[in-house]
């Protein structure tokens, strides 16, 4: 299996992770405030992590040929990430969890525009060809109908800043050997999320009893794994057919959203989820990965 399949797989691996996040905040949205629910998410993801890290005997350096500190790059895409997760926490208090997984997913339509207006990149014909698959089933799987709410509005704040968080990881992912630039992530958000909470209710940062399990599968399955193997997938995979991956986020998100909150799904979004699959399918048809997408530094996992 070559490189770039295996980050392909990693990747399917974080949507379907994705995808059962939307039920779970939404119902914890019904007892902690977004900025709450962020910190706690994001400090247990910490825990999880570091001592992986620590594990290490030796520290991992950044290549010397690095134009940016660790720290520095991983400020950035904890910014990014903060609006991304911020802005969709929001959305799930007002919107459902279907409607919130189809503008979350607008994504898919906005990093290859983004990249093309923005770099002047030369899509592969397949990825345009998928691109307008991706949407009809996206719109099949997800669109409710009814009245726009406020939800849906902070839903399309989320695909856009995801869709540039996607894009600054393809640039930035093979500067630093993966789990430092995880844990570097990670940390980021979590104290940006604590500034937020400590600014916006001081008063409340302690969950209920009840909220502690979600949080901990939110932490450590939703937030320290996926964006551990986020960041080793988009390694070997460009960022325009890591956005079209990410489009099945909306299949596994309404599976999840019946399991635990009965919101159901008909005939027309069973037909959205094939032309998402196929989608996703023919993003991988598209060759070998953009020019600009830097080869990834092989990076032992084991103790040295």
């Amino acid at each position: 299996m070559s490189a770039r399949a295996r980050g392909a797989l990693l990747l399917l691996l974080v949507t379907c992770l994705w995808g059962s996040t939307f039920a779970v905040v939404k119902t914890l949205g019904e007892s902690l405030s977004a900025p709450l629910l962020i910190a706690w998410r994001f400090s247990i993801a910490s825990v999880a992590l570091l001592p992986l890290l620590l594990w290490r005997s030796q520290p991992v350096q950044s290549p010397p040929s690095s134009p940016s500190p660790l720290w520095r790059d991983g400020l950035m895409l904890g910014a990014w990430l903060i609006a991304g997760y911020g802005t969709q926490t929001i959305a799930l208090q007002t919107t459902t969890a279907n409607r919130a997984a189809f503008f979350t997913a607008l994504s898919v339509v906005l990093v290859p525009l983004w990249l093309t207006l923005a770099q002047r990149r030369r899509l592969p014909l397949p990825l345009w060809a998928a691109l307008p698959l991706a949407v009809a089933g996206l719109g099949l799987l997800s669109w409710e109908g009814g009245a726009w709410v406020v939800g849906d509005a902070w839903a399309l704040a989320c695909a856009v800043t995801y869709a540039g968080f996607i894009v600054a990881l393809e640039g930035t992912a093979h500067r630093h050997a993966a789990l430092p630039f995880t844990v570097a992530q990670v940390l980021s958000v979590t104290v940006l999320a604590w500034v937020w909470a400590l600014l916006s209710a001081p008063a409340q940062l302690l969950p209920p009893p009840q909220a502690w399990a979600p949080l901990l599968y939110l932490g450590v399955a939703a937030t320290a794994v996926t964006t551990l193997l986020q960041t080793i997938g988009q390694r070997h995979v460009s960022a325009a057919e890591a956005s079209l991956i990410y489009a099945l986020e909306p299949v596994t998100a309404t599976a999840f959203s019946y399991v635990l909150l009965r919101e159901q799904v008909g005939l027309r979004g069973a037909l959205g989820g094939v032309l998402v699959v196929v989608a996703t399918v023919l993003s991988q048809r598209a060759g070998t990965p953009h020019a600009e997408t830097p080869a990834p530094q092989a990076e032992d996992p084991r103790p040295s």
